[in-house]
């Protein structure tokens, strides 16, 4: 058995930019940054960026295109793909190794009332309202540091 799967969650790099296929079908192109932060030998922490090539088809390309924007957040669920042409003006062979959108979900930007659930979510109520016995649910503001986990 074979396998392909990549799930990425990063910020966008640039706004996606949707074309039309010969076909007929949509298609949207974008980058995506993804960082890892990691200790080095030393002790000190280093943050290295990937930026990563997505392209997204269809029914799935259209909404991208209309929601998101460079620099938001998208969770990406995928596959890799290589692709090949020859150069225009050398003759060159030429390679891009991209990302090809099976699922997405909206990232969410860390500001109040946005759930992150995106697309996975569309028409639900986010909070049901508290019913009217007395104050309502108070959550708390701070975020918590996965460096303060004890494992």
């Amino acid at each position: 058995m074979y396998l392909n799967k990549v799930f990425l969650y990063g910020n966008l790099t640039r706004d996606p930019e949707l074309k039309a296929l010969p076909s007929g079908s949509n298609v949207a192109n974008f980058g995506l940054a993804t960082n890892r932060t990691y200790k080095d030998k030393s002790g000190a922490k280093q943050e290295t960026t990937e930026f990563h090539n997505i392209v997204a088809f269809g029914r799935t390309a259209e909404v991208i295109a209309q929601y998101c924007k460079k620099g938001r957040p998208i969770f990406v669920e995928g596959r890799i793909q290589t692709r090949s042409w020859e150069g225009k003006e050398d003759g060159k062979k030429q390679y891009r190794t991209e990302i090809v959108v099976d699922n997405f979900q909206f990232g969410s930007d860390g500001s109040k009332g946005e759930s992150g659930a995106g697309a996975s979510r569309a028409g639900q109520e986010e909070h049901p309202s508290p019913k009217d016995d007395g104050e309502a649910i108070k959550y708390p503001d701070e975020e918590i540091n996965p460096e303060d986990i004890p494992f």
